[in-house]
This record gives structure tokens, C-alpha cells and sequence, in this order.
């Protein structure tokens, strides 16, 4: 994003608009905070703003300020599209590329509207007239902190957009322990908290809200752990039958990959969760280091994301899925070995 770019922003942005803020399918911590963050400030500076989510989240998420306004694209898809197309603007947080916000790709591309990007993945399609893609960024909640900082607008971080910001950068950052944690992260969060963002309530409702059903089947995926130690890999699946066994909700899952990442002389770990409904095998990565499960997703299982952290899909049976995915790892031992 150029000096020009903000100068535009700044004057798309200095008279009321009607703004549409989208996240990805299946939206995690960072693309919730990051659109919620960037709905309080254009909501407070007189714009018409709506968040059209493709579909569902966890209801980890379920607490923060104004989450209870975003409208949920699979569930009321009329009233979505008829908002999409009178919007003046649409905000895309958190992903770079229309497909990845599922059935609403179609709507999106056919609106005529101005299209911002703000986005830390690889990769990023050239759908938007604005574009801020940066990805050394923590998260895209840390880059909407920037942005405002660009466009002169920090004056109006207030209690609920640090609420939201710091969330999202909490959870992308695996609570500040990821590689992409900066100084520059570690100063942003501190002026959240200064703003009002308590660290220490947010930090309970995201992670202390377990069920007993998410803990019986994090002990399923634990028990169906695998290491393959030539590669220096782990992983780890489940089942639908496993899954509906404890009563699975969305967002019971999350995390669950980074127990395997977390054994000694693991370098790249996976999970393998069945999903009968949309008739495809879902697929998280992990790595530490220099090895890119980004490619390794993008080559192999139609996904992509970040160097240490990506996700793809499999349209086979859960048991091909895991044999393709171990057939292709000593094309990676060299790499594996050397981190």
C-alpha cells in the first residue's frame, strides 16, 4: 500500500459510506477480531458497516463487542447479497483470494464496489483496487492496527477495538510465541492494553472455556497419534464417527495440531479431520523452522497459508489422504533433517 493508496482511503473514507467487512470461510480468532476491530472504528466514524461471514465460528468467540451483529452468509443469503450489492465499499481481512470465502466468491467478484485488501498470507490474487499484504505481519489484526495508523486514525482506538485487536493477535500469535512475534507486535499490545484491552479476561474466554466433550476428544486424537522419525514428523486424525462420538462443535478441534508439533524432534506435524458433510478430508499444518508447510500445502493438498502454519483439503478417503500424505514426506527428508 503506497502513499497514494492511503491518500484515496483517506478520501473514500472522509464521507459516510455503506462498507461490507468479509472474513474467510470458517473464520478463526484473527479474521473475527480483525473485521469486528475494523467495524467498531468505521462505525464510530459515522459509515454504514456490516460484517458477512460465510458461515459459522466458534463459540469461543461468541463474547467479543458487536459479535453478535455479524451476519452469517449461509444462513441468511439474500439479505447477504442484497447488502454486498448496494455496498460502496468491501474491506477482505485475513485472506487473499475470493475462493476462500466459499459461496460467496460469485457475489463478491460480481460487485461493483471498492475492494480493500488487508491481508498477511502468501500469495494474494489481484482482485482488490487497495491492497496491504505483508506477510512478515503477526496477524492481519496487527496490520488493521497499522492501518489506522496510516491513515491517521489511532485517535479512535478505544476499549473495544484493543478488545477485538488484541484477541486476534493473541490467537495468530499463539499467544505471542510464534516466529512473526516482533518488538513491533510487543508495543502494539501494550498500547491495546493502555487502551483498555485486558489481557488477562481475554486470555481466559478464549482458552479457558473447554467442554468436557473437546477434552474426551482431544484424548481420541492424542491416542491416534503417529511419529514417523526419519521424517521428524507427527500426525494425528479423526474420524466423523470419533467426532460425533463427543458431540464435536465447530472450534472443538482448534489447536489440537500443535500437541503433535509439540514432541521432541518434531519439525512438521498434521491433522487429519473427516468431514462427511462436505465430502472432504480437512487439513492443518504445522512447522518450526524454515520448512514451508505453505508449499508443501499449495503442492500437494489444494491449501496454502503461512511458512509455519497452513491448511488444505483432500477429496479422498481419510486413509488415502494419510498415505499420500506420508508417501510424499522423503521427498522432504533432506529439509526435515536440516531444520
Amino acid at each position: 500500500m503506497n502513499k497514494q493508496d492511503i491518500i484515496d482511503i483517506k478520501q473514500l473514507l472522509s464521507s459516510k459510506k455503506n462498507i461490507v467487512i468479509v472474513p474467510h470461510k470458517n473464520p478463526d480468532g484473527d479474521a473475527i477480531g480483525s473485521t469486528l476491530g475494523l467495524l467498531h472504528f468505521l462505525l464510530n466514524t459515522g459509515h454504514e458497516a456490516t460484517i458477512i461471514a460465510p458461515n459459522d465460528y466458534p463459540s469461543f468467540l461468541k463474547w467479543l463487542p458487536l459479535e453478535h451483529t455479524i451476519i452469517k452468509h449461509d444462513d441468511k443469503t439474500n439479505l447477504c447479497n442484497s447488502i454486498i450489492e448496494k455496498s460502496d465499499i468491501i474491506f477482505t481481512l485475513d485472506f487473499n483470494a475470493l475462493h476462500r470465502t466459499g459461496n460467496m466468491e460469485t457475489v463478491l467478484e460480481k460487485s461493483s464496489a471498492i475492494k480493500i485488501m488487508i491481508d498477511h498470507h502468501q500469495q494474494p490474487d489481484d482482485y482488490a483496487q487497495y491492497t496491504y499484504s505483508d506477510v512478515t505481519m503477526s496477524s492481519t489484526c496487527q496490520m488493521v492496527y497499522h492501518f489506522l495508523d496510516k491513515i491517521e486514525a489511532l485517535k479512535h482506538l478505544n476499549k473495544d477495538i484493543a478488545t477485538c485487536l488484541y484477541t486476534g493477535i493473541m490467537t495468530d500469535t499463539g499467544s505471542f510465541r510464534y516466529r512473526s512475534t516482533t518488538s513491533t507486535t510487543h508495543r502494539i499490545i501494550a498500547d491495546l492494553i493502555d487502551k483498555g484491552a485486558d489481557n488477562t479476561q481475554i486470555h481466559n474466554s478464549i482458552y479457558d472455556t473447554n467442554s468436557f466433550n473437546r477434552m474426551q476428544l482431544l484424548g481420541i486424537a492424542l491416542n491416534n497419534l503417529k511419529i514417523i522419525p526419519e521424517s521428524r514428523t507427527a500426525y494425528t486424525s479423526l474420524s466423523q464417527a470419533e467426532l460425533q462420538q463427543f458431540n464435536y462443535k465447530k472450534g472443538d478441534t482448534e489447536g489440537f495440531v500443535n500437541y503433535a508439533l509439540s514432541l521432541n524432534n518434531i519439525v512438521l506435524a498434521a491433522i487429519f479431520i473427516e468431514d462427511k458433510q462436505n465430502n472432504i478430508i480437512k487439513i492443518s499444518l504445522r512447522s518450526k523452522g524454515h520448512f514451508s508447510v505453505n508449499e508443501l500445502s499449495r503442492k500437494y493438498f489444494e491449501g496454502g497459508g503461512h511458512t509455519n502454519a497452513a491448511g488444505g483439503k483432500s477429496d479422498t478417503s481419510i486413509e488415502a489422504t494419510i498415505e499420500k500424505f506420508i508417501s510424499i514426506l522423503p521427498l522432504y527428508n533432506c529439509s526435515l533433517n536440516d531444520n
